[in-house]
C-alpha cells in the first residue's frame, strides 16, 4: 500500500467524525469562579455600614487591649490607624474640661489646649524619632503614641471620680499613685512598640521626649481641680 492511499484513508476517517452540538467550540477567557470567591473576602466594597463599623471597633478594642498588656507585637504598627488615638484625646480632653478654667489663680486647661498639646507633642517626638534613624513610618509613631494615652485616659476618669468625695490629702495621694502608675505604664508601653526601630545607640535619645510627652499629661491630670 504506497503512502498516497494510506493518507487518504485517514482523511476518510476523519471526516466521519462529527461534534455534538452541545459542546461549545468557541469561547473566551475569563476568570475562574473560585478564584472570584477567593478575592470576596479582601474587598468591602459591598460590606454593609454596619459590618464595617462593628469591624472597624474591634480593631480599635484589639488595640486597647495590646496597649494593656503591652509586649513585643507588630499589632499597632502593622494596622495602623488613628480612630483610637482621636477617641482618646477627645474624651481626656472633655474630662479635663470641667476644671476652673475661667479662673485667673488656677487657669484650667481648655479642650483646645489639650487637642493642641497631644497631637504637637506626638508629632514632635515621631520627627525627633525619624531624625535620629527610625525605621518606623509617621503614622504609624502617631498610632503608637495616641493609643498609649490609654492608661493616663483612664487614670483621669479615677481622678475625676476621686475628687466628688473631696480634695482633700487622702485625695491627693490616690490622684498620686494612679497617675503614676497610668504614666509609668504608658511610657513602658509606648516603648515597647517604638524601641525596636531606633538605632541601638540612639534609643535613649528617643525614650527622653517619649518620658516628657507623657509627664506633661500626667501633669496636667494630677493638677486639674473641678471648678467650684
Amino acid at each position: 500500500m504506497s503512502d498516497t492511499e494510506l493518507t487518504d484513508r485517514q482523511l476518510t476517517g476523519l471526516s466521519d467524525i462529527s461534534i455534538a452540538e452541545d459542546i461549545p467550540v468557541e469561547g473566551d477567557i475569563a476568570v475562574p469562579v473560585g478564584s472570584l470567591r477567593r478575592d470576596d473576602g479582601f474587598s468591602t466594597l459591598d460590606e454593609p455600614v454596619k459590618e464595617t463599623i462593628l469591624r472597624d471597633l474591634r480593631a480599635v478594642g484589639n488595640k486597647f487591649v495590646h496597649v494593656l498588656y503591652p509586649k513585643r507585637s507588630s499589632a499597632l504598627l502593622r494596622d495602623w490607624d488613628l480612630w483610637g488615638p482621636l477617641l482618646l484625646c477627645v474624651t481626656l480632653a472633655l474630662l479635663l474640661q470641667g476644671g476652673a478654667a475661667d479662673s485667673d489663680e488656677q487657669g484650667g486647661p481648655q479642650f483646645a489646649e489639650v487637642f493642641v498639646i497631644i497631637w504637637f507633642g506626638s508629632i514632635i517626638i515621631t520627627l525627633n524619632s525619624k531624625l535620629l534613624g527610625g525605621t518606623i513610618s509617621f503614622f504609624q509613631s502617631l498610632c503608637v503614641l495616641g493609643y498609649c494615652i490609654l492608661p493616663l485616659t483612664v487614670a483621669m476618669v479615677v481622678c475625676r471620680i476621686v475628687l466628688v468625695g473631696g480634695s482633700g490629702t487622702v485625695s491627693f495621694a490616690v490622684r498620686l499613685a494612679v497617675v503614676t502608675a497610668s504614666f509609668g505604664w504608658s511610657t513602658f508601653a509606648s516603648t515597647a512598640f517604638l524601641v525596636d526601630s531606633q538605632p541601638p545607640n540612639r534609643k535613649a535619645l528617643v525614650v527622653y521626649p517619649v518620658f516628657l510627652f507623657y509627664f506633661v499629661i500626667g501633669w496636667i491630670i494630677l493638677t486639674f481641680s473641678p471648678s467650684q
